[in-house]
Protein backbone atom coordinates (compact mmCIF):
# COMPACT_ATOMS: atom_id res chain seq x y z
CA UNK A 1 0.00 0.00 0.00
CA UNK A 2 2.78 2.39 0.97
CA UNK A 3 4.62 1.03 -2.95
CA UNK A 4 1.16 2.40 -4.58
CA UNK A 5 0.32 5.56 -2.39
CA UNK A 6 4.33 6.66 -3.40
CA UNK A 7 3.69 5.56 -7.05
CA UNK A 8 0.58 7.65 -7.51
CA UNK A 9 2.38 10.75 -5.69
CA UNK A 10 5.30 10.76 -7.63
CA UNK A 11 3.25 10.43 -11.13
CA UNK A 12 1.01 13.33 -9.90
CA UNK A 13 4.55 15.20 -9.96
CA UNK A 14 5.89 14.09 -13.01
CA UNK A 15 2.62 13.90 -15.20
CA UNK A 16 2.68 17.52 -16.38
CA UNK A 17 6.38 18.43 -17.10
CA UNK A 18 6.22 14.93 -18.94
CA UNK A 19 3.04 15.28 -20.92
CA UNK A 20 4.12 19.29 -21.91
CA UNK A 21 7.76 17.51 -23.29
CA UNK A 22 6.35 14.56 -24.75
CA UNK A 23 3.23 17.16 -26.68
CA UNK A 24 6.01 19.63 -27.46
CA UNK A 25 7.99 16.96 -29.60
CA UNK A 26 5.35 15.21 -31.13
CA UNK A 27 6.42 12.29 -30.13
CA UNK A 28 3.71 10.37 -28.37
CA UNK A 29 -0.21 11.17 -28.05
CA UNK A 30 -2.91 10.25 -26.52
CA UNK A 31 -2.74 7.46 -23.14
CA UNK A 32 0.24 6.21 -24.50
CA UNK A 33 2.28 9.04 -22.27
CA UNK A 34 0.63 7.46 -19.08
CA UNK A 35 1.25 4.76 -19.81
CA UNK A 36 4.75 5.09 -20.18
CA UNK A 37 5.24 7.16 -16.66
CA UNK A 38 3.16 5.21 -14.49
CA UNK A 39 5.31 1.45 -16.46
CA UNK A 40 8.36 3.60 -15.50
CA UNK A 41 7.52 4.31 -11.96
CA UNK A 42 6.44 0.88 -11.29
CA UNK A 43 9.44 -0.61 -12.85
CA UNK A 44 11.48 1.98 -10.25
CA UNK A 45 9.57 0.91 -7.59
CA UNK A 46 9.47 -2.94 -8.15
CA UNK A 47 13.08 -2.48 -8.25
CA UNK A 48 13.15 -0.61 -5.08
CA UNK A 49 10.64 -3.14 -3.64
CA UNK A 50 13.69 -5.89 -4.66
CA UNK A 51 16.26 -4.15 -2.67
CA UNK A 52 14.09 -3.67 0.03
CA UNK A 53 13.63 -7.57 0.08
CA UNK A 54 16.84 -7.91 -0.26
CA UNK A 55 18.09 -5.75 2.85
CA UNK A 56 15.17 -6.83 4.69
CA UNK A 57 16.32 -10.81 4.36
CA UNK A 58 19.55 -9.64 5.48
CA UNK A 59 18.63 -7.76 8.49
CA UNK A 60 15.82 -10.51 9.87
CA UNK A 61 19.05 -13.00 9.19
CA UNK A 62 21.11 -11.21 11.22
CA UNK A 63 18.74 -10.40 14.04
CA UNK A 64 17.28 -14.20 14.12
CA UNK A 65 21.18 -15.19 14.20
CA UNK A 66 21.83 -12.66 16.87
CA UNK A 67 18.83 -14.08 18.88
CA UNK A 68 19.84 -17.48 18.75
CA UNK A 69 23.28 -16.48 20.32
CA UNK A 70 21.84 -14.54 22.85
CA UNK A 71 19.52 -17.31 23.81
CA UNK A 72 22.37 -20.01 23.58
CA UNK A 73 24.69 -17.84 25.60
CA UNK A 74 21.30 -17.19 28.72
CA UNK A 75 21.03 -20.99 28.53
CA UNK A 76 24.73 -21.48 29.19
CA UNK A 77 25.21 -19.24 31.97
CA UNK A 78 21.93 -20.33 33.97
CA UNK A 79 22.86 -24.08 33.39
CA UNK A 80 26.54 -22.92 34.98
CA UNK A 81 24.54 -21.64 37.97
CA UNK A 82 22.85 -24.92 38.71
CA UNK A 83 23.97 -26.95 41.36
CA UNK A 84 23.93 -30.80 41.05
CA UNK A 85 20.57 -30.94 42.02
CA UNK A 86 18.96 -28.80 39.20
CA UNK A 87 21.34 -30.83 36.79
CA UNK A 88 19.90 -34.31 37.80
CA UNK A 89 17.08 -33.24 37.83
CA UNK A 90 17.00 -31.59 33.48
CA UNK A 91 19.46 -34.80 32.69
CA UNK A 92 23.10 -33.60 30.30
CA UNK A 93 21.20 -34.95 27.33
CA UNK A 94 18.24 -32.97 27.79
CA UNK A 95 19.83 -29.86 28.61
CA UNK A 96 22.21 -30.25 25.67
CA UNK A 97 18.75 -30.67 23.36
CA UNK A 98 17.58 -27.39 24.98
CA UNK A 99 20.76 -25.37 24.51
CA UNK A 100 21.44 -27.06 20.34
CA UNK A 101 17.69 -28.58 18.43
CA UNK A 102 15.58 -25.95 20.49
CA UNK A 103 17.01 -23.01 20.06
CA UNK A 104 17.24 -23.94 16.59
CA UNK A 105 13.70 -23.98 16.22
CA UNK A 106 12.86 -21.11 17.91
CA UNK A 107 15.46 -19.32 15.66
CA UNK A 108 14.02 -20.06 12.78
CA UNK A 109 10.55 -19.02 13.49
CA UNK A 110 12.38 -15.81 14.36
CA UNK A 111 13.76 -15.72 10.86
CA UNK A 112 10.50 -16.48 9.37
CA UNK A 113 8.62 -14.03 11.52
CA UNK A 114 11.06 -11.36 10.14
CA UNK A 115 10.70 -12.17 6.93
CA UNK A 116 7.49 -13.63 5.90
CA UNK A 117 5.58 -13.00 8.66
CA UNK A 118 5.56 -9.48 9.25
CA UNK A 119 4.49 -9.54 5.18
CA UNK A 120 1.82 -11.43 5.27
CA UNK A 121 -0.44 -9.55 7.12
CA UNK A 122 0.24 -6.29 5.05
CA UNK A 123 -0.70 -8.04 1.74
CA UNK A 124 -3.49 -9.04 3.70
CA UNK A 125 -4.88 -6.03 4.82
CA UNK A 126 -3.92 -4.35 1.75
CA UNK A 127 -6.00 -6.51 -0.48
CA UNK A 128 -9.00 -6.57 1.75
CA UNK A 129 -8.78 -2.56 1.73
CA UNK A 130 -8.15 -2.55 -2.22
CA UNK A 131 -11.26 -5.18 -2.71
CA UNK A 132 -13.46 -3.22 -0.35
CA UNK A 133 -12.40 0.15 -2.93
CA UNK A 134 -13.81 -2.56 -6.24
CA UNK A 135 -16.79 -3.54 -4.70
CA UNK A 136 -18.25 -3.80 -1.60
CA UNK A 137 -21.11 -6.85 -1.74
CA UNK A 138 -18.71 -9.39 -3.29
CA UNK A 139 -16.32 -8.27 -0.67
CA UNK A 140 -18.90 -10.23 1.05
CA UNK A 141 -17.29 -13.34 0.06
CA UNK A 142 -14.35 -12.88 2.45
CA UNK A 143 -16.84 -13.02 5.30
CA UNK A 144 -16.68 -16.37 4.71
CA UNK A 145 -13.65 -17.27 2.91
CA UNK A 146 -11.41 -16.16 5.91
CA UNK A 147 -12.89 -17.98 8.75
CA UNK A 148 -12.64 -21.27 7.07
CA UNK A 149 -8.83 -20.80 5.68
CA UNK A 150 -7.96 -19.56 9.99
CA UNK A 151 -10.16 -22.42 11.95
CA UNK A 152 -8.61 -24.69 9.41
CA UNK A 153 -4.75 -23.77 10.26
CA UNK A 154 -5.89 -23.13 14.15
CA UNK A 155 -7.75 -26.72 14.75
CA UNK A 156 -4.30 -28.41 12.94
CA UNK A 157 -2.28 -26.56 14.67
CA UNK A 158 -3.89 -27.81 18.25
CA UNK A 159 -3.56 -31.23 17.26
CA UNK A 160 -0.19 -30.33 16.46
CA UNK A 161 1.65 -28.97 19.72
CA UNK A 162 1.23 -31.91 21.69
CA UNK A 163 2.79 -34.07 19.13
CA UNK A 164 5.91 -31.45 19.33
CA UNK A 165 6.20 -31.37 22.71
CA UNK A 166 6.61 -35.41 22.54
CA UNK A 167 8.87 -35.04 20.00
CA UNK A 168 11.33 -32.81 21.61
CA UNK A 169 10.95 -35.25 24.47
CA UNK A 170 11.74 -37.91 22.59
CA UNK A 171 14.83 -36.18 21.06
CA UNK A 172 16.21 -35.81 24.43
CA UNK A 173 16.01 -39.96 24.44
CA UNK A 174 17.64 -40.31 21.29
CA UNK A 175 20.57 -38.28 22.95
CA UNK A 176 20.73 -39.61 25.71
CA UNK A 177 21.14 -43.18 24.07
CA UNK A 178 23.69 -42.00 21.78
CA UNK A 179 25.78 -40.29 24.51
CA UNK A 180 25.42 -43.73 26.84
CA UNK A 181 26.74 -45.73 23.90
CA UNK A 182 29.56 -43.19 22.88
CA UNK A 183 30.49 -42.89 26.57
CA UNK A 184 30.53 -46.47 27.03
CA UNK A 185 31.79 -47.98 23.88
CA UNK A 186 34.16 -49.48 25.17
CA UNK A 187 32.10 -51.54 27.99
CA UNK A 188 29.18 -52.42 24.98
CA UNK A 189 32.21 -54.22 23.18
CA UNK A 190 33.70 -56.20 25.60
CA UNK A 191 30.05 -57.61 27.06
CA UNK A 192 29.15 -58.04 23.79
CA UNK A 193 26.30 -55.85 24.18
CA UNK A 194 26.66 -54.50 20.81
CA UNK A 195 23.27 -55.82 19.55
CA UNK A 196 21.40 -54.95 22.19
CA UNK A 197 22.34 -51.81 22.18
CA UNK A 198 21.41 -51.33 18.22
CA UNK A 199 18.02 -52.37 19.35
CA UNK A 200 18.03 -50.00 22.01
CA UNK A 201 19.05 -47.17 19.88
CA UNK A 202 16.67 -48.26 17.34
CA UNK A 203 13.40 -48.55 19.34
CA UNK A 204 14.35 -44.91 20.95
CA UNK A 205 14.83 -43.84 16.99
CA UNK A 206 11.54 -45.46 15.82
CA UNK A 207 9.68 -43.66 18.74
CA UNK A 208 10.71 -40.55 17.26
CA UNK A 209 10.13 -41.19 13.76
CA UNK A 210 6.52 -42.42 14.65
CA UNK A 211 5.95 -39.53 16.51
CA UNK A 212 7.56 -37.36 13.22
CA UNK A 213 5.51 -39.09 10.52
CA UNK A 214 2.40 -38.36 12.96
CA UNK A 215 3.25 -34.68 12.96
CA UNK A 216 4.08 -34.38 9.10
CA UNK A 217 0.90 -36.72 7.84
CA UNK A 218 -1.35 -34.14 9.43
CA UNK A 219 0.44 -30.85 8.10
CA UNK A 220 0.27 -32.84 4.72
CA UNK A 221 -3.97 -32.32 5.25
CA UNK A 222 -3.00 -28.34 5.65
CA UNK A 223 -1.90 -27.41 2.13
CA UNK A 224 -4.84 -29.64 0.13
CA UNK A 225 -7.27 -28.21 2.19
CA UNK A 226 -5.79 -24.35 1.74
CA UNK A 227 -5.96 -24.98 -1.74
CA UNK A 228 -9.54 -26.25 -1.87
CA UNK A 229 -10.62 -23.21 0.17
CA UNK A 230 -8.91 -21.17 -2.28
CA UNK A 231 -10.62 -22.30 -5.35
CA UNK A 232 -13.58 -22.71 -3.94
CA UNK A 233 -13.13 -18.90 -3.21
CA UNK A 234 -12.17 -18.42 -6.97
CA UNK A 235 -15.30 -20.50 -8.50
CA UNK A 236 -17.70 -18.75 -5.72
CA UNK A 237 -16.01 -15.21 -6.68
CA UNK A 238 -16.45 -15.57 -10.43
CA UNK A 239 -20.11 -16.94 -9.75
CA UNK A 240 -21.49 -13.78 -8.04
CA UNK A 241 -19.27 -11.70 -10.18
CA UNK A 242 -20.75 -13.08 -13.00
CA UNK A 243 -24.40 -12.24 -11.33
CA UNK A 244 -23.45 -8.86 -10.61
CA UNK A 245 -21.92 -7.86 -14.06
CA UNK A 246 -25.18 -9.57 -15.81
CA UNK A 247 -27.14 -7.35 -13.51
CA UNK A 248 -25.05 -3.97 -14.98
CA UNK A 249 -23.29 -3.85 -11.02
CA UNK A 250 -19.89 -4.67 -11.97
CA UNK A 251 -17.45 -3.88 -14.83
CA UNK A 252 -15.48 -6.94 -16.03
CA UNK A 253 -12.30 -5.28 -15.66
CA UNK A 254 -13.25 -4.61 -11.67
CA UNK A 255 -13.99 -8.18 -11.47
CA UNK A 256 -10.82 -9.33 -12.82
CA UNK A 257 -9.28 -6.52 -10.66
CA UNK A 258 -11.32 -8.33 -7.72
CA UNK A 259 -9.81 -11.62 -8.48
CA UNK A 260 -6.12 -10.62 -8.10
CA UNK A 261 -7.04 -9.20 -4.73
CA UNK A 262 -8.59 -11.88 -3.68
CA UNK A 263 -5.39 -14.55 -5.22
CA UNK A 264 -3.47 -11.70 -3.02
CA UNK A 265 -5.01 -12.08 -0.06
CA UNK A 266 -5.58 -15.90 -0.42
CA UNK A 267 -1.65 -15.97 -1.12
CA UNK A 268 -0.59 -14.01 2.02
CA UNK A 269 -2.93 -16.03 4.31
CA UNK A 270 -1.02 -19.15 2.55
CA UNK A 271 1.92 -17.96 3.65
CA UNK A 272 1.18 -16.65 7.15
CA UNK A 273 -0.15 -20.70 7.30
CA UNK A 274 3.83 -22.00 5.95
CA UNK A 275 4.71 -20.16 8.82
CA UNK A 276 2.10 -21.96 11.33
CA UNK A 277 4.09 -25.27 10.25
CA UNK A 278 6.86 -24.19 12.37
CA UNK A 279 5.01 -22.41 14.84
CA UNK A 280 3.66 -25.47 17.36
CA UNK A 281 7.51 -26.98 17.17
CA UNK A 282 8.89 -23.85 18.07
CA UNK A 283 6.44 -23.25 20.81
CA UNK A 284 6.58 -26.76 21.90
CA UNK A 285 10.77 -25.69 22.13
CA UNK A 286 10.38 -22.07 23.52
CA UNK A 287 7.92 -23.46 26.21
CA UNK A 288 11.10 -26.21 27.19
CA UNK A 289 13.84 -23.49 26.93
CA UNK A 290 11.79 -20.83 29.37
CA UNK A 291 11.49 -24.29 31.86
CA UNK A 292 15.30 -23.78 31.97
CA UNK A 293 15.86 -20.07 32.54
CA UNK A 294 12.99 -19.82 35.07
CA UNK A 295 14.29 -22.68 37.14
CA UNK A 296 15.86 -20.61 40.09
CA UNK A 297 19.58 -22.53 41.28
CA UNK A 298 18.86 -24.31 44.86
CA UNK A 299 22.12 -22.93 46.11
CA UNK A 300 22.84 -19.23 45.46
CA UNK A 301 24.97 -16.75 46.95
CA UNK A 302 23.18 -14.84 49.78
CA UNK A 303 21.62 -11.53 49.81
CA UNK A 304 24.15 -10.39 52.16
CA UNK A 305 27.49 -12.34 52.23
CA UNK A 306 29.11 -12.74 55.42
CA UNK A 307 32.70 -10.31 55.56
CA UNK A 308 35.44 -12.84 54.20
CA UNK A 309 37.30 -14.20 57.01
CA UNK A 310 40.95 -14.60 57.67
CA UNK A 311 42.18 -17.63 55.36
CA UNK A 312 43.26 -20.24 58.28
CA UNK A 313 41.85 -23.28 56.34
CA UNK A 314 40.02 -24.85 59.37
CA UNK A 315 36.94 -27.29 58.45
CA UNK A 316 34.08 -28.18 60.71
CA UNK A 317 31.01 -30.07 60.21
CA UNK A 318 28.73 -29.72 63.08
CA UNK A 319 25.82 -32.08 63.18
CA UNK A 320 25.34 -32.23 59.40
CA UNK A 321 22.37 -34.10 57.98
CA UNK A 322 21.98 -34.68 54.51
CA UNK A 323 19.41 -35.99 52.34
CA UNK A 324 18.55 -36.03 48.82
CA UNK A 325 15.22 -35.04 47.05
CA UNK A 326 12.35 -37.55 47.05
CA UNK A 327 14.81 -39.66 49.34
CA UNK A 328 13.09 -41.80 51.78
CA UNK A 329 16.29 -42.07 54.18
CA UNK A 330 19.09 -39.39 55.10
CA UNK A 331 22.25 -40.14 53.24
CA UNK A 332 24.06 -38.94 56.33
CA UNK A 333 23.03 -37.76 59.79
CA UNK A 334 24.46 -36.61 62.73
CA UNK A 335 28.11 -35.97 61.47
CA UNK A 336 30.33 -34.00 63.37
CA UNK A 337 34.19 -33.59 63.42
CA UNK A 338 36.67 -30.85 62.73
CA UNK A 339 39.85 -30.81 61.16
CA UNK A 340 42.99 -28.02 60.91
CA UNK A 341 46.12 -27.07 59.63
CA UNK A 342 48.59 -29.13 59.03
CA UNK A 343 46.64 -31.74 59.67
CA UNK A 344 45.44 -35.02 57.35
CA UNK A 345 42.23 -35.93 58.01
CA UNK A 346 40.77 -39.22 56.07
CA UNK A 347 37.35 -40.48 55.79
CA UNK A 348 36.87 -44.19 55.70
CA UNK A 349 33.69 -46.53 54.86
CA UNK A 350 31.88 -49.15 52.75
CA UNK A 351 30.52 -48.38 49.95
CA UNK A 352 27.42 -46.22 49.90
CA UNK A 353 28.32 -44.80 54.02
CA UNK A 354 28.48 -41.03 52.42
CA UNK A 355 31.84 -40.21 51.95
CA UNK A 356 31.77 -38.36 48.85
CA UNK A 357 28.28 -36.87 49.87
CA UNK A 358 30.05 -35.51 53.11
CA UNK A 359 33.03 -34.04 51.23
CA UNK A 360 31.04 -32.50 48.13
CA UNK A 361 29.36 -30.77 51.28
CA UNK A 362 32.00 -28.67 51.71
CA UNK A 363 32.29 -26.11 47.99
CA UNK A 364 28.34 -26.35 47.67
CA UNK A 365 27.87 -29.04 45.12
CA UNK A 366 24.84 -29.93 47.73
CA UNK A 367 23.83 -27.68 50.33
CA UNK A 368 23.47 -29.54 54.00
CA UNK A 369 19.53 -30.23 54.79
CA UNK A 370 20.41 -29.89 58.84
CA UNK A 371 23.30 -28.82 60.87
CA UNK A 372 26.01 -27.19 59.13
CA UNK A 373 29.69 -26.82 57.63
CA UNK A 374 31.89 -23.91 58.32
CA UNK A 375 34.93 -23.26 56.85
CA UNK A 376 37.09 -20.87 58.68
CA UNK A 377 34.46 -20.15 61.27
CA UNK A 378 31.90 -18.89 58.82
CA UNK A 379 28.94 -21.20 57.60
CA UNK A 380 29.60 -22.05 53.82
CA UNK A 381 26.09 -20.96 52.92
CA UNK A 382 26.83 -17.50 54.04
CA UNK A 383 29.88 -17.37 51.78
CA UNK A 384 29.84 -15.60 48.40
CA UNK A 385 30.53 -18.74 46.26
CA UNK A 386 33.91 -17.51 44.55
CA UNK A 387 35.15 -16.62 47.81
CA UNK A 388 34.70 -19.90 48.98
CA UNK A 389 35.71 -22.12 46.40
CA UNK A 390 38.74 -20.10 46.25
CA UNK A 391 39.80 -20.84 49.66
CA UNK A 392 39.63 -25.12 48.41
CA UNK A 393 41.49 -27.35 46.16
CA UNK A 394 39.16 -29.90 45.17
CA UNK A 395 40.34 -33.38 42.92
CA UNK A 396 36.80 -35.02 42.19
CA UNK A 397 36.03 -38.94 42.71
CA UNK A 398 35.96 -38.80 38.87
CA UNK A 399 38.93 -36.81 37.32
CA UNK A 400 38.02 -35.29 34.61
CA UNK A 401 40.43 -33.39 32.33
CA UNK A 402 39.58 -30.96 29.38
CA UNK A 403 40.57 -30.74 25.62
CA UNK A 404 43.68 -28.77 25.15
CA UNK A 405 47.13 -29.56 26.39
CA UNK A 406 48.28 -30.26 30.00
CA UNK A 407 49.76 -27.30 30.98
CA UNK A 408 46.09 -25.95 29.98
CA UNK A 409 44.68 -28.21 32.21
CA UNK A 410 46.58 -27.64 35.15
CA UNK A 411 46.25 -23.69 34.81
CA UNK A 412 42.27 -24.32 35.07
CA UNK A 413 43.85 -24.34 38.85
CA UNK A 414 45.73 -21.06 38.52
CA UNK A 415 45.54 -19.40 35.00
CA UNK A 416 48.29 -16.87 35.65
CA UNK A 417 50.17 -19.63 36.81
CA UNK A 418 53.94 -20.07 34.67
CA UNK A 419 55.55 -22.70 33.49
CA UNK A 420 58.10 -22.98 36.59
CA UNK A 421 54.53 -23.34 38.84
CA UNK A 422 52.64 -25.91 36.12
CA UNK A 423 56.13 -28.05 36.19
CA UNK A 424 56.58 -27.89 40.13
CA UNK A 425 52.54 -28.85 40.74
CA UNK A 426 53.40 -31.80 38.12
CA UNK A 427 56.43 -32.81 40.17
CA UNK A 428 54.44 -32.57 43.50
CA UNK A 429 51.80 -35.13 41.74
CA UNK A 430 53.66 -37.25 40.73
CA UNK A 431 53.73 -36.81 37.13
CA UNK A 432 56.68 -34.96 35.36
CA UNK A 433 57.72 -38.52 33.88
CA UNK A 434 54.58 -39.41 31.92
CA UNK A 435 53.88 -36.10 30.54
CA UNK A 436 57.78 -35.49 29.85
CA UNK A 437 57.15 -38.74 28.22
CA UNK A 438 53.95 -37.19 25.87
CA UNK A 439 55.88 -34.53 24.99
CA UNK A 440 55.94 -31.90 27.08
CA UNK A 441 53.57 -29.14 28.92
CA UNK A 442 52.07 -28.41 25.28
CA UNK A 443 50.87 -32.36 24.92
CA UNK A 444 47.80 -32.73 23.29
CA UNK A 445 45.07 -33.79 26.27
CA UNK A 446 41.78 -35.07 24.69
CA UNK A 447 37.99 -34.41 25.70
CA UNK A 448 37.79 -35.93 28.93
CA UNK A 449 41.47 -37.18 29.10
CA UNK A 450 40.54 -40.46 27.20
CA UNK A 451 44.12 -40.56 25.74
CA UNK A 452 45.61 -40.94 29.29
CA UNK A 453 45.05 -43.78 31.58
CA UNK A 454 43.27 -43.37 34.97
CA UNK A 455 46.12 -42.87 36.96
CA UNK A 456 47.57 -40.45 34.46
CA UNK A 457 43.88 -38.22 35.08
CA UNK A 458 43.84 -38.69 38.53
CA UNK A 459 47.54 -37.07 38.79
CA UNK A 460 47.05 -33.94 36.68
CA UNK A 461 43.95 -33.64 38.39
CA UNK A 462 45.89 -33.89 41.94
CA UNK A 463 48.42 -31.05 40.27
CA UNK A 464 45.37 -28.84 38.75
CA UNK A 465 44.70 -28.54 42.67
CA UNK A 466 47.80 -27.95 44.28
CA UNK A 467 48.94 -25.09 41.86
CA UNK A 468 45.98 -23.63 43.53
CA UNK A 469 47.81 -23.52 46.75
CA UNK A 470 44.37 -23.27 48.72
CA UNK A 471 43.93 -22.98 52.26
CA UNK A 472 41.84 -26.65 52.35
CA UNK A 473 42.42 -29.53 50.39
CA UNK A 474 39.67 -32.29 49.45
CA UNK A 475 40.88 -35.48 47.97
CA UNK A 476 37.52 -37.54 47.42
CA UNK A 477 39.09 -40.95 46.25
CA UNK A 478 42.02 -39.43 44.10
CA UNK A 479 44.42 -42.48 44.78
CA UNK A 480 42.28 -45.31 43.99
CA UNK A 481 44.15 -45.88 40.36
CA UNK A 482 47.60 -45.39 41.38
CA UNK A 483 50.20 -47.80 41.91
CA UNK A 484 51.37 -48.55 45.60
CA UNK A 485 55.08 -47.50 44.53
CA UNK A 486 53.26 -43.76 42.80
CA UNK A 487 51.17 -43.55 45.83
CA UNK A 488 53.94 -43.40 48.39
CA UNK A 489 56.00 -41.08 46.42
CA UNK A 490 52.88 -38.74 45.51
CA UNK A 491 51.71 -38.76 49.06
CA UNK A 492 55.30 -38.34 50.30
CA UNK A 493 55.42 -35.11 48.34
CA UNK A 494 51.97 -33.70 49.19
CA UNK A 495 52.61 -34.00 52.64
CA UNK A 496 55.80 -31.72 52.47
CA UNK A 497 53.16 -29.55 49.78
CA UNK A 498 50.56 -28.92 52.07
CA UNK A 499 52.24 -29.04 55.43
CA UNK A 500 49.99 -25.63 56.46
CA UNK A 501 46.70 -26.67 55.00
CA UNK A 502 43.99 -28.54 56.02
CA UNK A 503 43.91 -32.26 54.24
CA UNK A 504 40.89 -34.09 53.77
CA UNK A 505 41.40 -37.63 51.86
CA UNK A 506 38.98 -39.82 50.98
CA UNK A 507 39.70 -43.19 50.60
CA UNK A 508 38.88 -47.17 50.13
CA UNK A 509 42.72 -48.05 49.90
CA UNK A 510 43.17 -48.60 54.02
CA UNK A 511 47.56 -47.99 52.62
CA UNK A 512 46.40 -44.57 51.78
CA UNK A 513 45.49 -43.12 54.99
CA UNK A 514 47.35 -45.22 58.08
CA UNK A 515 49.78 -42.02 58.67
CA UNK A 516 46.93 -39.49 58.65
CA UNK A 517 46.18 -37.22 61.71
CA UNK A 518 42.73 -38.04 62.10
CA UNK A 519 40.42 -40.78 60.59
CA UNK A 520 36.94 -40.63 60.52
CA UNK A 521 34.92 -44.03 59.90
CA UNK A 522 31.18 -43.66 58.34
CA UNK A 523 29.04 -46.36 58.63
CA UNK A 524 25.28 -46.19 57.02
CA UNK A 525 25.89 -41.83 57.10
CA UNK A 526 27.12 -41.92 60.86
CA UNK A 527 29.89 -41.60 62.43
CA UNK A 528 31.66 -44.47 64.22
CA UNK A 529 34.57 -43.74 65.36
CA UNK A 530 37.61 -40.96 64.93
CA UNK A 531 40.99 -41.23 65.90
CA UNK A 532 44.27 -42.24 64.91
CA UNK A 533 44.72 -45.89 63.20
CA UNK A 534 45.72 -47.46 65.87
CA UNK A 535 43.57 -45.93 68.36
CA UNK A 536 40.28 -46.84 65.86
CA UNK A 537 42.20 -50.47 65.39
CA UNK A 538 41.41 -50.80 69.55
CA UNK A 539 38.40 -49.20 68.96
CA UNK A 540 35.85 -49.30 65.90
CA UNK A 541 35.00 -52.47 65.28
CA UNK A 542 34.07 -51.13 61.60
CA UNK A 543 37.52 -49.88 61.16
CA UNK A 544 38.90 -53.16 62.47
CA UNK A 545 36.99 -54.94 59.46
CA UNK A 546 37.90 -52.55 56.60
CA UNK A 547 41.54 -52.50 57.54
CA UNK A 548 41.48 -56.79 58.01
CA UNK A 549 39.48 -56.87 54.85
CA UNK A 550 42.54 -55.27 52.76
CA UNK A 551 46.16 -55.99 54.87
CA UNK A 552 47.10 -58.74 57.41
CA UNK A 553 47.34 -58.14 61.18
CA UNK A 554 51.13 -57.98 61.24
CA UNK A 555 50.41 -55.03 57.53
CA UNK A 556 47.96 -53.59 59.98
CA UNK A 557 50.30 -52.81 63.25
Amino acid sequence: MVTLLAAQAIANLWLPTLNADIIDNGVVKGDTHHILVIGGIMLGVTLAVGLAAVVGVYVGSRSSMAFGRDLRAALFRRVESFSQMELNRFGTHSLITRATNDVQQVQMLVLLALTMMVMAPIMSVGGIFMALRVNRRLSLTLVVILPVMAGLVALIARRAVPLFRSMQVKIDRVNRVLRETLSGIRVIRAFDRTASDQERFAAANADLTTTTLRVTRLFALLMPGIMLVLNLSTVAVMWFGSLLVGNGDLLIGDLTAFLTYLLQILFSVLMATMMFVMVPRAAASADRIQEVLETAPAITDPADPAPSPPRRGTLEFREVAFSYPGADEPVLSGVSFSAGPGEITAIVGSTGSGKSTLVNLVPRFYDVTGGAVLVDGVDVRRFAQEDLWSRIGFVPQRAFLFGGTVASNVRDGKPAAGDDEVRHALDVAAARDFVAEMGGLEAPIAQGGANLSGGQRQRLAIARAVIRRPEIYVFDDSFSALDFTTDARLRTALRAETREATVVIVAQRVGTILHADRIVVLADGTVVGVGTHQDLLDTCETYREIVYSQLTPEEAA
